[in-house]
């Protein structure tokens, strides 16, 4: 899956778990920006993107992302057809 495609997935999965209609993610995206990711939405959101994705993340994985970016890197790399 292209890049541009997986961020826009992350935002509308964003915006569902986070139940937040004005979230409009950017490459540099961290829980720090957005008032309703907390660590407990942080696990929602980690499971609600491997369902979609049909992948799975380490927790080494999980811990070394820095952004949105990141994660929607690596996701585009692991869907890559």
């Amino acid at each position: 899956m292209e890049y541009q495609e997986v961020i826009k997935e992350f935002n509308r999965l964003f915006i569902d778990v986070l139940d937040n209609e004005e979230i409009v993610l950017k490459e540099e995206t961290t829980a720090n920006d957005i008032e309703e990711w907390d660590s407990l939405t942080h696990i929602h959101l980690i499971v609600e993107i491997e369902k979609f994705f049909k992948i799975k993340f380490t927790a080494a994985e999980i811990e070394g992302f820095a952004n949105v970016g990141a994660m929607c890197k690596f996701v585009a790399s692991k869907t890559e057809a």
